[in-house]
């Protein structure tokens, strides 16, 4: 139960960075402070719901994507997000697949260090307890 608990906060911490990533570096793309976390919960809630059913109709139909699968589920999760999200804007075309990538950079790279910097001290303290 640990186990999972740990893996869901690195999980919600590294989109958080994928997503504070593409604020930071990208002009046209905001996001609300007050509204953030809501971002990061709807963002990360389809791209658990969608990513294996994105991943399913790509192994099928598309095998060729396999490789940027997930590139679609971050594009398809940021314009979801931003449907259901009034206070979030991605801007033009050019934004929408350099947040993409960004995202997808900063979430990656953070749920890499988060689990072997982070979460693992965080686990030894705990049996030390």
């Amino acid at each position: 139960m640990i186990r999972f608990l740990l893996s869901t906060v690195a999980y919600l911490i590294a989109n958080a960075v994928g997503l504070l990533v593409a604020v930071l570096l990208l002009p046209g793309f905001t996001i609300d402070p007050l509204a953030f976390i809501v971002a990061v919960a709807i963002f990360s809630l389809v791209q658990t719901v969608l990513g294996p059913l994105i991943t399913k109709v790509s192994f099928k139909n598309f095998p060729q994507l396999m490789g940027g699968i997930a590139l679609v589920t971050i594009f398809v999760g940021l314009f979801v997000t931003d449907i259901f999200m009034a206070s979030m804007e991605i801007g033009g075309i050019a934004n929408w697949l350099a947040a993409t990538l960004l995202v997808w950079i900063g979430s990656l790279v953070a749920s890499i260090l988060l689990p072997i910097y982070v979460f693992k001290e965080l686990a030894e303290k705990g049996r030390n307890a």
